[in-house]
This record gives structure tokens, sequence and C-alpha cells, in this order.
């Protein structure tokens, strides 16, 4: 049976990479699949069941197999698991929360550095709308993961949205337990606006110290959750 199986998903697979299956189209039903692969009903469902965990088909109950664009969000959407398995300690998190610091403290250099005009007004509307919503706590929250959201576009380098995306969806659990103020949210507020100020000053190491003195502040806001909890 594992053969068969192997051999239903290499086929699939090999469909979906040449765009013969395109992205967003159905998959042909389970009683074609057995048709074309001369395989059991068994063997199909394990095949797609396989798709899916990689990141290729996304399958929904009573729906038909929908196949997926192979691309960076999609493979960091199925190692997701495993990373909050990590996440289950203290430690964890922190290993987690020092990469997200390492990876934006360079952004905000190449922001500093490279920045292009309409880069600079994404991230100056960004700041407004942060701004806009210092007083709505849970707008607060969105906006300012708009405003970080800009820098990972910076680049232009397809990777860094998507690991956006894992830091955002993999550190979401430990956010919401920390303790949310309007308070707090005027001192990221206050954190955000360093940060624009030094990228738009073209200063590379302003934006980085900005950059670190805000996560670092965030780190101990997150910290503080597991003190509570022992």
């Amino acid at each position: 049976m594992r053969r068969a199986t192997d051999h239903v998903i290499a086929g699939l697979e090999a469909r979906i990479s040449s765009g013969e299956l395109a992205h967003g189209e159905r998959l042909p039903s389970e009683r074609a699949l057995m048709a074309e692969f001369g395989a059991s009903r068994s063997v199909i469902r394990e095949a797609i069941a396989a798709l899916s965990n990689r990141g290729l088909v996304l399958c929904r109950p009573r729906h038909r197999p929908v196949v997926r664009r192979p691309g960076y969000e999609a493979v960091l959407e199925v190692t997701g698991p495993a990373v909050r398995q990590l996440l289950g300690t203290p430690e964890g998190v922190e290993s987690l929360f020092r990469t997200r610091i390492f990876v934006e403290r360079a952004l905000a250099r190449e922001a500093a550095a490279n920045a292009r005009r309409e880069d600079i007004a994404a991230l100056r509307q960004a700041l407004e709308a942060n701004r806009a919503a210092v007083e709505d706590t849970p707008q607060f929250y969105v906006t300012d993961r708009a405003f970080h959201r800009v820098l990972y576009e910076i680049p232009r380098n397809p990777v860094f949205p998507a690991v956006h995306e894992g830091f955002f969806n993999w550190l979401r659990p430990h956010w919401v337990k920390m303790n949310q103020t309007v308070a707090i949210n005027r001192v990221n507020l206050a954190a955000h606006e360093a940060i624009y100020e030094a990228i738009l000053a073209r200063d590379p190491d302003a934006a980085e110290a900005a950059m670190n003195r805000h996560l670092e502040a965030a780190w101990g806001f997150v910290r503080e959750t597991f003190a509570e909890a022992g």
C-alpha cells in the first residue's frame, strides 16, 4: 500500500508543479483518481492527506481538495505544528523571539539604507494608522502588526513576508497573554516613531538601535507572562 500511495503522491505532485493542476483548482474526484491510478479509495485519501501535510492542497470537510501554489508561506504553515511544540517552554519562546529581534534589526538597517520613496510612504501610512488606534487596544494590535509587516516587504524578497507571518502566528498565543493597556500602546507607538524617524533620516545604526530597544522591551512584556504563570 505504501508503494501505491507514493505513486499517487508523485503523480499529483508532478501535475501541481508543472501547473497542469493550477493554484485554486479542485483536485479530480476520488472516483476519478481511483480510476486514473488504479488505486483504492484508502490509497487516494492517504495520498491527498500527505499532499495536504506538504502544503500542496487545502482540505476542508465536505469539499473537494483545492490545489495550493507552492510558496514560502505554505511551507512555514506546514511546519507550524512542530514549531508550536518547540514553544512549549519559556526557553523555546525566547529562542524564537530573539530570532525575530535578529531579523528585524537587520530589516531596520536595510530600510534605512535602501528603502524607496514608496516604502517610506507605506511605512508612514502604517505608522499613522497605528497612532490613530492607540486608544483602541485590539485595533492597535492589528496596526502594530501592519507596521512591522512593511519592514518585511521592503527588501522585495518573498521569504521575508512569509517569515513575518510565521512569527506572528507562532508567537500570537503568547502575545495575547500580555498585559495590554493604552499606556503600553503608547510605549510601542513611541518606539515605532523612533524607528520611522531613523529610517527617514537614512541612519542605519539609529534604525537598528531603535528596533533593538523596541523588541527588547516587547520581550520584557512577554517574559512577565511566564513569571505570572509560575
